[in-house]
């Protein structure tokens, strides 16, 4: 990526576009952006969702995970449902979905930020829907919650790549269902559904974790920087049930001063902004777009003692664009699924430019191989690689005063 004004500095990445798709007979508008799961294309087995789960009239369907609301959209406009709900823990992702919904002049669907159905009131669902996640302890909560949810004869719909796991999904999905058929396949994704059949399945073999209960978090004892630290995780946040190498190594080489107003950028569950601020001593402000992030890096900034610490849901920074800071700290992500988007790592370097204070200092962790310097040098016209190791880099930036 060439060192342009273009290419560093403009709002592309906030500009929404919009893309149309065939589902149900009908020609339906989604909404998209950079950082948007599936950006620039539509989600194979979205759409087959979208084309082959059974919908009766005057059902209640449930849609976890919902990503950019393709499948809502499909099924509110096929006017069968009677209520329609739709959740994930990405905000991104949810505002993506609203978008979908007010496009295509959908009134009325529910949207709700979070993971499973913690994230919504009670309810009882005829027809569940899971786009699978990634994480295989995200979806053993998704199936059991769905399962919680579901009427006795109450339908679930799974669908995902060969790629992603979607058998293995379908082998887990029959161990807690008892039962699970092959709705429809096409070019390496399928969807696969079950039926309720009892309130809980007979047998030993069901998968079954600590963490189903959504008030249950991974707790760590972890020394950095000469300090001892209880971190708070869920699974599905990065590196969750592990202190990620790079994030480490950051921790180790970040450069705070007494008083700073630390942003952490993309924070995971926690461990840059909660190390920040015990040396700091002053305010810090942790962002990231996964609810269950924010939740998890909540409840280590309290097992931290850190009262003034908060955590928001946010794409890149845009909860805290008004704000201002003294220094930034980041382990940026640079895969949105299992593409490489490199528009969302550069956008993290041009959000940490507009909300440092003149003098602010960004100090960034990144895999060596990845190109960030240009978009550093552009922006701050100043860079310092602070550590080169075999695997990752340290790099840091001064904003002009």
């Amino acid at each position: 990526m060439s060192g342009t004004k273009h290419a560093y500095v403009n709002d592309a990445y906030r500009q929404w576009q919009q893309t149309l798709v065939t589902a149900r007979g009908r020609s339906l508008v989604l909404a998209s952006k950079p950082g948007v799961f599936a950006h620039g294309a539509v989600d194979p087995p979205s759409l087959l969702l979208a084309q082959h789960v059974r919908v009766d009239a005057g059902d209640v369907v449930v849609n976890m995970h919902c990503r950019n609301g393709l499948f809502g959209s499909a099924v509110a406009l096929s006017g069968s449902a009677a209520r329609i709900v739709l959740a994930d823990r990405n905000v991104l992702a949810i505002d993506a979905a609203a978008r979908t919904l007010r496009a295509n002049g959908v009134e009325g669907a529910e949207l709700y930020v979070g993971h499973g159905a913690a994230a919504f009131c009670d309810l009882t669902a005829d027809v569940v829907a899971i786009r699978i996640p990634q994480e295989k302890l995200a979806l053993l909560q998704l199936l059991h919650d769905a399962l919680a949810l579901l009427k006795i004869g109450g339908r679930l719909y799974l669908a995902g790549a060969t790629a992603e796991g979607i058998k293995s999904a379908a082998r887990v999905l029959e161990q807690i269902f008892g039962n699970s058929a092959t709705i429809a396949t096409e070019s390496g994704h399928r969807v696969v559904g079950a039926t309720k059949r009892a309130e809980w399945p007979s047998g030993e073999d069901v998968p079954s974790s600590p963490y189903l209960d959504a008030d249950a978090f991974l707790e760590r004892s972890l020394e950095l920087r000469g300090n001892s630290y209880t971190f708070l995780s869920r699974p599905g946040v990065f590196s969750w049930d592990h202190l990620d190498e790079a994030t480490a190594l950051l921790a180790e080489h970040m450069d705070v001063h007494s008083g700073d107003r630390v942003l952490d950028l993309g924070c995971g569950y926690g461990v840059l902004g909660v190390v920040a601020a015990r040396i700091s001593g002053a305010p810090v402000t942790m962002v990231d777009v996964d609810s269950e992030a924010v939740r998890s890096a909540t409840r280590s900034a309290a097992a931290a003692g850190l009262s003034s610490a908060r955590a928001l849901g946010s794409d890149v920074a845009s909860a805290v664009l008004t704000e201002e800071f003294d220094l930034v700290v980041t382990n940026p992500p640079f895969h949105v699924g299992k593409a490489t988007d490199l528009s969302v790592p550069i956008q993290f370097i041009a959000d940490a430019f507009a909300v440092l204070a003149p003098g602010g200092r960004l100090n960034l962790v990144a895999n060596r191989t990845l190109p960030y310097e240009g978009a550093i040098k552009f922006l701050f016209r100043n860079i310092t690689t602070v550590h080169d190791g075999r695997r990752f880099k340290v790099l840091t930036a001064v904003k002009a005063r």
